[in-house]
């Protein structure tokens, strides 16, 4: 234990958010010295909560600090893990740790989840909500501790414990490439159409998608991004095209006839 942590922990007794110090310790490995920023990133706007002066507090501009730490601090970590690989690989491998469903999932291993504050009645999109909050959560490490340590609880309290990131350099998520790919191979036309954009209870945006090949709707799918909606969409055509045998030879029935006449 380092000096800085030894004085924390003697101070623990005398703080007047004890259990949350704790919780935080368990989970980034260190106390907060500021910890209203924690309590910050766990305020989700659908509490309408305000301070003395009337701003809203709420986790959002903590989210968007943490959003562009954890690019940086994610993106040095790949850089150095694979240091023979080219920028569209590391740039990818980046994208597959920092993106909403990943950190999602991260809130939940280390139990961020169960202490974001929101309105009883939101109920939308939990997992969506706590990505959000681990973003917040590596904004006010930022603000309160510095870089070093947005570095080190990402390398030791999640990476190391919760990603293999070889393995992880090794999946194929987007199905947006893949559907794209298909296409191309079957001389297929591709087509992405937006049937409607709606707000959910706590008034995100949450879009729905579908997805055309050659004149014949493959998939749908909804997101809260234009881009996660076509991502749904993508996925649920590939399983149509690999479990619907009869769309299957059609399309590829129809290309071929057309390249055979061309």
């Amino acid at each position: 234990m380092s000096a800085v942590d030894l004085i924390d922990a003697i101070k623990l007794p005398f703080r007047k958010e004890k259990e949350l110090y704790r919780a935080f310790r368990d989970m980034l490995g260190f106390y907060p010295h500021d910890i209203s920023l924690y309590q910050e990133a766990l305020m989700h706007k659908s509490m309408s909560a305000h301070g003395e002066s009337g701003t809203p507090i709420n986790n959002e501009r903590l989210e968007f600090l943490g959003d562009a730490v954890l690019d940086a601090v994610v993106g040095e970590i790949v850089y150095h893990h694979f240091p023979r690989k080219r920028e569209g690989f590391l740039t990818n491998t980046r994208s597959k740790i920092v993106q909403r469903e990943s950190l999602g999932k991260l809130a939940v291993e280390i139990g961020l989840d169960k202490l974001v504050k929101r309105h009883a009645q939101n109920q939308m999109h939990n997992s969506y909500m706590a990505g959000n909050a681990f973003e917040a959560l590596v904004g006010a490490i930022y603000l309160d501790r510095g870089y070093a340590h947005c570095k080190s609880f990402m390398t030791h309290r999640i990476l190391n414990r919760y990603i293999d990131i070889d393995k992880l350099a090794r999946q194929e998520v987007n199905f947006k490439s893949r559907l794209l790919e298909w296409c191309q191979k079957h001389k297929v036309n591709l087509e992405y159409v937006l049937l409607n954009e709606t707000k959910t209870e706590d008034g995100s945006p949450l879009f729905s998608s579908k997805v055309i090949i050659n004149g014949h709707e493959c998939g749908r799918g909804k997101g809260y991004s234009k881009k996660e909606s076509h991502q749904n969409a993508s996925r649920n055509a590939l399983h149509r095209l690999h479990n619907d045998r009869r769309l299957h030879d059609e399309l590829t029935r129809r290309s071929n006839a057309k390249a055979n006449s061309a």
